[in-house]
Parts: structure tokens; sequence; C-alpha cells
């Protein structure tokens, strides 16, 4: 059964294509592959995450507030509407993630997100989960606003499931049709040789592993894919000007004061 509720730390790292090997060879023989990367196949893990009309969510969170969270709809591959799927709350507070997330039917989630038809209860599904989800629904207006897919490799230390890692590549994002079962396609986030590493543990990282991000000179970076393709989508829509990050905040700053009341924001 899925791990449907845990907290834990998320180190992030973007690599090249060179550290990204040489990380992943130094790996050998300490780390076992997730079950779902057969023959080091990449599986694909798509999600729908869901925003206020004026995006209030994302903006708060690029702020880098103490408390942040959000609602997302993932697959693992492409899926049809009675193919199972897991809705999620994921919360972050002083760095410690907490996710909370529940199965449903894709048509169930659909219906429960658009139009507010709360499911019947299921066996597969975490009822506790599912009335916090409902709760989050009805204090934030919420819609469906970006589809965000990747491809990813995953591993676990052998005799300790708690500290894993993942790379992500080819990370792809879409603003119209978005829905799980429309397809995995979508306009890429970053280069495609380049590699978003996350390093998760409830747990201080093995001093093995912290000895290969040294030689690797690998460094944590702020990387949020959906944080990302918002910076993006403002510039691409000339809400920004340029490419540089450092003036976003003050964009950002600047349209909270005049839309959201400061209380609400403290809040998102």
């Amino acid at each position: 059964m899925a791990i449907e509720v845990f907290s834990r730390y998320e180190k992030k790292y973007l690599l090249d294509e060179e550290k990204f090997k040489y990380i992943l060879d130094a790996m050998q023989g300490k780390m076992i592959a997730d079950k779902y990367n057969k023959d080091n196949k990449l599986y694909n893990i798509a999600n729908i995450y869901y925003d206020t009309p004026d995006d209030a969510l994302i903006r708060a969170s690029i702020e880098k507030p103490v408390y942040k969270e959000k609602l997302r709809l993932r697959s693992y591959g492409v899926p049809e509407l009675q193919d199972k799927v897991f809705l999620e709350i994921k919360k972050k507070f002083k760095g410690l993630v907490n996710k909370r997330r529940t199965k449903l039917v894709l048509d169930e989630a659909y219906k429960l997100t658009l139009d507010g038809v709360e499911p019947t209860l299921k066996d597969y599904m975490n009822e506790q989960v599912l009335n916090e989800i409902k709760y989050f629904l009805k204090i934030y207006n919420l819609q469906p606003k970006v589809y965000l897919a990747y491809d990813r490799m995953a591993f676990f230390e052998d005799g300790n499931s708690d500290f894993r890692v993942t790379f992500d590549t080819n990370i792809r994002s879409r603003r119209e049709d978005v829905r799980l079962e429309a397809g995995n396609h979508g306009e890429l986030l970053i280069d495609n040789n380049m590699w978003l590493m996350e390093v998760k543990s409830s747990e201080a990282v093995p001093l093995w592993f912290s000895k290969i991000l040294t030689e690797v000179e690998a460094y944590p970076t702020s990387f949020s894919k959906y944080g990302n393709e918002y910076k993006k989508y403002l510039i691409k829509n000339n809400m920004i000007k340029g490419d540089n990050n450092l003036c976003l905040p003050i964009y950002l700053r600047q349209q909270q004061v005049k839309q959201f009341p400061q209380q609400e924001l403290l809040h998102a």
C-alpha cells in the first residue's frame, strides 16, 4: 500500500548530466531502485496544481513564508477516467514537508475538485485525509491551473526506506487542457540535459551520501516546479520584465498589497 501520510525534510539540487551520472554511479550498491524503475527505465509522474483565480497560493509560496500549502492531483502515467489517482495536500513548515493524500478514481477527483461533489466513501480512500481536502476546498476558491509532468528515477537506501533520492528530468508543463487523461505533453521547464535531484529523509542524510555531494560539488537550491513555471508564465505574458528572478518578489508584493488583505496572505 502506498504511503498516504508522512513528514520529512527535502533538499533539491540542480544537476547537469555529468554530476547526475557521477552520483548515480557512486550510489551503486548502497541504494535500491524503486519498483517502478524496472530495467533502469524512467517512469512518468503527472500532476494538476490547483490555485485561486488570482494565483494566491503560488504567489505566497514564492515569497518563502514559514508555512505554505498546496493541493495537487497526481497520477503515475497517463490515466483513464476510471483509473485511481492521488489527491494530496502538501504543506511545508520551517523546512519540514508534510504530505497527506488519498486515492480516488480520476472521475471522482474531478467531481470533488471542480463541482464539490463528495465521493461515496470506499475502501481505497483515506477518510481523514479526504475530510482535510474537503475543508481545504471550502476555504479556497480553487481551480485547476497548471499541468506538470516529468520522468523520474527513484532510489531508497538498502535497509532504510526512509532515505530516498529521486532524479527528475524532461520537466514539462501546460496551462491549456489541464487534464491528466489528455496526455503528458507540455513545454519544457528547464533544459532537458538537466536533472532535478531531491533528497528526502525524516532524519539526517547518511554520511556516505554527504561525501558524494561534497566530491561532486553539488549544493542545495530552492527550486519549485510550480513556482518556476509560474515565473516563466509571468515573463512570457510580460507581467514582469526580463528573466531575472530578482524582480519577481517586488512585483508580487505590489500585487499582493493591491489585491489581497494581509491577513489572507498570512494564511495562504
